[in-house]
């Protein structure tokens, strides 16, 4: 088969991938707005898992057809590229500030979270027991969430989130937007998982590998075009949330869901390799947030280059692996 047809389908996948989710989003935040949870805990809660929505589905349907090396990358892919690449490459345009007290909290979190992820892949196997385990801390982060928006309901994070959660809509119009979307994230999902398959089994490199760059990198494509729309906007904690959020989904939702379907082997670079690049650039994450330097914490154009370097040269690390 001829590359073309499944080149030709991961774009248009990774399109309607991208404006599904958005859709989903935008029609779910609202709904629960309509039945009164406040900005801040949609922000916190639905947005995150909008976000993560095409990872996670990419996930079950690369789990049901036996290919959960893809998705483990595409997990772990992701969340590499959202902070190397889209907080990177948006702090070089304009500097990052962290002045929400609910994002300085989150973000240790993550670091707990990324390390009792990583924890669980140690012995290369991810079996259903891991995966209740995964499932299981996301409700409690999920618990603290909740907790954490309802004690800072005046946290900045919230005049930001409530700027994109108004306008009353007909419940029927939402309803219809949310459960399209939905269908349309699982047909493109699907076919996105069917095409970067048939490219690794024509190029003759791993599925990890596709999952950890080829698909990893077009998944993060819309919230880099996000992230830059908000810092442009000046909204600095969306920026950083949304990150935040969707990371901590990708480590527990997306490998709790691949364990639980069919408990399946990891290859050893996902834990030599992998994930020594994610805990290092949370942990950078987390150095940057923090207000340790006496300036609020913020990443700066010097930190985004650097993150964008090591971006960069984790690719090409893949590449050159991968060939010999």
């Amino acid at each position: 088969m001829t590359l073309l047809i499944p080149v030709f389908t991961i774009i248009v996948s990774l399109a309607l991938l991208a404006y599904s989710a958005d859709k989903f989003v935008e029609g779910a935040s609202s709904i629960a707005f309509q039945f009164g949870l406040s900005p801040l805990l949609i922000g916190l809660t639905i947005v995150s898992f909008g976000t993560s929505a095409p990872e996670i589905l990419i996930g079950v349907m690369s789990a049901t057809s036996g290919n959960s090396a893809l998705a483990i990358g595409n997990a772990i892919g992701s969340n590499i590229a959202n902070i190397a690449l889209i907080l990177g490459f948006s702090s070089m345009l304009i500097p990052i500030p962290v002045s929400s007290t609910v994002l300085r909290r989150e973000i240790p979190l993550l670091l707990g979270v990324v390390l009792f992820s990583t924890a669980l892949l140690l012995d290369l196997k991810l079996s259903r027991g891991d995966g209740i385990a995964y499932i299981g801390v996301l409700m409690l982060c999920l618990g603290w969430l909740i907790w954490q928006g309802k004690k800072e309901p005046n946290d900045m994070l919230a005049t930001e989130f409530n700027d994109h959660v108004s306008a009353p809509e007909p419940m029927v119009k939402l309803s219809t937007i949310t459960i399209i979307s939905l269908i349309v994230l699982l047909v493109s999902s699907r076919a996105l998982v069917w095409g970067a398959v048939e490219i690794a089994r024509a190029a003759n490199v791993s599925e990890l590998m596709i999952g950890l760059s080829i698909v990893a990198v077009g998944t993060s494509l819309p919230e880099l075009a996000a992230t830059i729309a908000a810092i442009m906007r000046r909204e600095f904690g969306l920026a950083i949330g949304g990150v935040v959020g969707s990371n901590l989904f990708n480590a527990l939702a997306v490998l709790g869901v691949v364990a639980i379907i069919g408990p399946v082997d990891v290859d050893a670079m996902v834990r030599n390799r992998d994930a020594v690049v994610h805990i290092g650039l949370t942990i950078c994450l987390l150095i940057f947030c923090v207000a340790w330097r006496g300036n609020g914490g913020r990443i700066n154009r010097f930190e985004g280059l650097i993150l964008v370097a090591v971006f960069i040269g984790y690719q090409w690390l893949l590449f050159v692996q991968e060939g010999s």
